[in-house]
């Protein structure tokens, strides 16, 4: 579209909610911040087809105007947590969610060449796990117990330990996005090719199907450390690419964005570390279906939460703020 035809078609929608961001005009706060939400989708589509345009001048300055009446009208809500989780991460997700593919990407090719170099390269796998885990393992496999692992210390003592490990690999992701996003790319290819070493590990044994017990926990554990960063490259590449900001404007925006997804994930880690202290221990005498049934519903919470539901809310939130201001 040209930008004298984007211009034509949402100008009348602009100026009436520039007329509302006047102090002496009272508007409900909700609607005000329906408007916002279709302010910023036209600001994407903006940044994204008429870089440097007047066009993209004015829209970023309506909407700082109307962030910062929003953040100061806006009633507190009764609930403020629930809040978060049910409506605003949701929301504000949904503008990352193409920053999320390029870390699924980035962590998947981590894991296809781990699947390839230990199908090529039986020392790679002791590379990349060592040595003593490697033989560990093989003695469980010889003592027909792959997953012993698993089963040894106490179930509260394993909850509170993995939990804590994976909030701090979270917040490794994120904070070595500071480097320029290298530090987060890092992380997420470590960790791809260890999964990829260890799930071809297990296949040349021809074992690969005991790996669903360590599915039951590492379903949202992996896609879980792959939001975390997406948190990281929100951060770093905020200060790669300023867009119409200083750098500094937009390190700052994009430092808080990617904490606010990090702390998304807490919640999320806490169930893993639940699921790896209390039920894995138990996968190998588990029923096919109800261990598939807690990875598929584990798989499906996390698709449904960070990609499927901040679309569908940001559609009803756009929709009904076309509504409001047409």
């Amino acid at each position: 579209m040209r930008e004298a035809s984007f211009v034509k078609q949402n100008k009348e929608k602009w100026l009436v909610f520039e007329k509302a961001l006047d102090n002496n005009v009272k508007i409900n706060p909700d609607d005000l911040a329906s408007y916002y939400i279709q302010l910023t989708n036209d600001l994407s589509y903006a940044q994204t087809y008429y870089p440097e345009s007047k066009t993209l001048l004015y829209l970023n300055s309506l909407a700082s105007q109307a962030h910062q009446r929003i953040y100061i009208t806006k009633r507190e809500s009764k609930n403020k947590i629930v809040s978060f989780w049910k409506y605003e991460f949701p929301l504000f997700f949904r503008t990352y969610h193409k920053t999320l593919l390029y870390a699924f990407l980035i962590f998947m090719s981590a894991v296809f060449i781990g699947v390839v170099s230990t199908l090529n390269d039986d020392s790679f796998v002791r590379l990349i796990l060592g040595d003593a885990y490697v033989n560990m393992t093989i003695e469980n496999i010889e003592n027909g117990e792959p997953m012993a692992v698993y089963k040894s210390g106490s179930q509260v003592g394993t909850f509170l330990g993995i939990t804590i490990n994976n909030i701090r690999v979270a917040i490794m992701a994120f904070a070595f996005g500071v480097i320029f996003s290298a530090g987060t790319i890092f992380i997420l290819f470590s960790n791809g090719i260890m999964l990829g070493a260890f799930i071809t590990f297990f296949y040349n044994y021809g074992i690969l199907e005991k790996t669903s017990t360590i599915w039951l926990h590492g379903t949202i554990e992996i896609s879980v450390i792959v939001i975390a960063g997406c948190a990281g490259l929100v951060m770093g590449n905020s200060f790669l690419f300023p867009k119409t900001h200083s750098r500094r404007v937009s390190f700052m925006k994009g430092a808080k964005d990617g904490l606010k997804i990090v702390v998304s994930t807490i919640p999320f880690f806490i169930v893993a570390g639940f699921i790896e202290g209390f039920i894995t221990r138990f996968g190998e005498k588990m029923h096919p279906i109800l261990a598939y049934g807690i990875i598929f519903s584990s798989l499906a919470l996390i698709i449904f939460y960070y990609i499927i539901y901040p679309i569908q809310l940001n559609k009803r939130n756009s929709s009904k703020s076309i509504k409001s201001i047409v």
